[in-house]
């Protein structure tokens, strides 16, 4: 099996190398493609070797099927810079890379992510194993969605036990941050098919989330990081319902605006 490492990145200079020190001895190739970063992040790369590439980001479903388009080789790992492989899931990965390409029976491999977050594993809030399509041929696979992208794979999948380690949100600033600059592109996505009763799903679905996650994810038994997880998902999903909400009444005053 030949092996492409294939990374997207904007400003990574303090996670990046960690990344790529964890997944260089199982890469024939690293293909980073890059958002034009204004940081280090293109010097560290270029340290291990990798093949770069800049392009303009416009969702990351998009963007990831750009960079796999640059990969050499048929097999691919998708690897944020945010995340690391494990001892145990390099040395898998390492046990796959001395078969045959024809001999492998399947097209993917599923792979557990263990996330890190406020300086604890996260084991339940619904965050792991949360294992993901990661391991694949290139020639079957497609990404899709704008934000929360996922893979699809046209052929059959296996699990490896091995783990993906994830260092999501530097702190609790970064995880509310970026749930806003998410929650405008999902209120669009939700605008956009024309959902009804946003209004009543703004009021009702943020306390389902909170207790989701806290309760029926069993958050509570992650302590303070669990209480955190809850609480901030119950305030994305309100935002992403009020934006939606915000962009269908500008787009009905701009319809109803007289011509000048």
């Amino acid at each position: 099996m030949k092996l492409s490492v294939v990374i997207i990145t904007l400003n990574e200079e303090d996670r990046l190398e960690n990344a790529l020190k964890s997944c260089v001895d199982i890469a024939d190739e690293i293909v980073l493609v890059d958002s034009y970063s204004t940081d280090n992040t293109i010097r560290i790369a270029e340290k291990y070797g990798a093949v770069i590439f800049k392009n303009k980001f416009m969702d990351y479903g998009s963007q990831k099927n750009f960079a796999m388009e640059k990969a050499s080789y048929p097999w691919i790992l998708n690897l944020d810079a945010d995340e690391r492989v494990s001892d145990r899931l390099k040395q898998e990965i390492l046990e796959l890379k001395r078969i045959e390409e024809t001999q492998i029976p399947v097209d993917g491999f599923l792979i557990k992510r263990k996330t890190s977050y406020l300086g604890k594993w996260i084991v339940h809030s619904g965050w792991y194993p949360d294992r993901k399509l990661r391991l694949f041929r290139k020639s079957k696979s497609r990404w899709r969605g704008r934000i929360h992208e996922g893979l699809i794979l046209d052929g059959p999948t296996a699990k490896i036990e091995g783990d993906i380690l994830h260092f999501t949100y530097r702190d609790m600033d970064d995880h509310i941050q970026r749930i806003n600059r998410y929650s405008r592109m999902q209120g669009e996505d939700i605008a956009a098919k024309k959902k009804k009763a946003l209004y009543l799903r703004a009021l009702l679905l943020p306390p389902v989330t909170f207790l989701r996650f806290y309760v029926w994810k069993m958050g509570i038994l992650d302590g303070f990081p669990g209480l955190v997880i809850a609480l901030v998902s119950s305030w994305g999903t309100a935002l992403k319902y009020l934006k939606a909400i915000e962009i269908k009444m500008a787009k009905k005053k701009e319809e109803t605006a007289p011509d000048r």
